[in-house]
């Protein structure tokens, strides 16, 4: 997870010269407001745990249906990213020191709702030593200590390091994710503290190193990008090893952030999904509301079927 502004919005902003007028969401991109009682349950424990997640921080738009089946994304390591992505609405900033008792509240967490399935991601910590490696293989241990669920990591580039990598597949996650979020071209707007060739080392490397714990990314479209980068990027995944991707559609989630460029229509993924298909992806998932975490325990199983 990479940040940008805070959640508040910004009053009394000039609009930028390469802003397109805003466009009405369309109809397949309205989503009902979260109620639930599960979700209001859910949301009850996170905060008496102290505990942050991606749907909240990110704003979501899955956050209702997701909470309503008790199914959530843990954020660890705090809630400020020492990065700052233009895309992206978590806390950007210099991070408090991590919290050496996090690990126990997820896994108790994980543990008071029986989940079967969760994702585990974080904010970068380029401040840390190991990037925040350490932290990631005593959540999933702790987690096993407690529970059967099975546990996906959506990890950092932990700047490249083969050792925090290393750490975290030696504590045997059942997944590991790291998104490539857009092309190539776009990484020094989008993405300016990442590496696109870094990006996808994560998933080469990860093959290499451990090759029975499937590989995860995910790209978001609509931040100007064109068609054939997309395919392209797609094709480049694959022949790192990724076996599982995600492609959804960008929305901004505050006026600090990039805007979107346009809205691609169902029809559009529906034909990314087949050409990631015919790529030999073991599970493509494809719309405009998909996010890594969205229906993730549905995209595992898909691709252990498919092997």
């Amino acid at each position: 997870m990479l940040s940008t502004a805070p959640l508040n919005f910004i009053r009394g902003r000039k609009k930028r010269a390469d802003e397109l007028p805003r466009q009405p969401k369309p109809e397949w991109l309205k989503v009902r407001a979260p109620g639930s009682e599960n979700y209001h349950r859910l949301k009850g424990l996170m905060r008496g745990l102290g505990l942050h997640t991606v749907c909240e921080e990110a704003n979501c738009p899955n956050i209702g249906e997701c909470w309503h089946h008790g199914t959530a994304t843990f954020m660890i390591l705090g809630d400020t990213c020492t990065r700052s992505c233009g895309y992206c609405n978590v806390v950007h900033g210099a991070p408090n020191a991590p919290d050496p008792h996090e690990p126990v509240r997820v896994a108790s967490a994980i543990h008071a709702l029986e989940l079967s399935y969760v994702v585990v991601t974080s904010v970068d910590r380029d401040d840390l030593p190991d990037f925040g490696a350490t932290h990631f293989a005593r959540t999933i241990l702790e987690t096993r200590a407690r529970t059967d669920c099975r546990l996906e990591v959506l990890i950092p580039d932990f700047q490249g390091s083969e050792a925090s990598l290393r750490t975290v597949l030696d504590a045997r996650p059942d997944v590991l994710n790291h998104n490539i979020e857009t092309v190539p071209r776009l990484y020094r707007t989008a993405r300016p503290g990442g590496r696109y060739e870094r990006a996808l080392g994560v998933l080469r490397r990860s093959r290499q190193y451990a090759p029975d714990i499937p590989t995860k990314s995910g790209i978001m479209v609509g931040l100007g990008e064109e068609w054939d980068e997309v395919v392209a990027t797609l094709h480049d995944m694959r022949d790192a090893g990724c076996e599982i991707v995600t492609i959804g559609q960008y929305l901004r989630p505050s006026p600090a952030n990039l805007p979107m460029t346009r809205y691609y229509t169902p029809s559009e993924f529906a034909e990314l999904k087949r050409i990631g298909l015919d790529l030999g992806f073991g599970h493509v998932e494809s719309g405009p509301l998909v996010r890594s975490s969205y229906h993730a325990h549905e995209q595992t199983q898909s691709y252990e079927a498919s092997r």
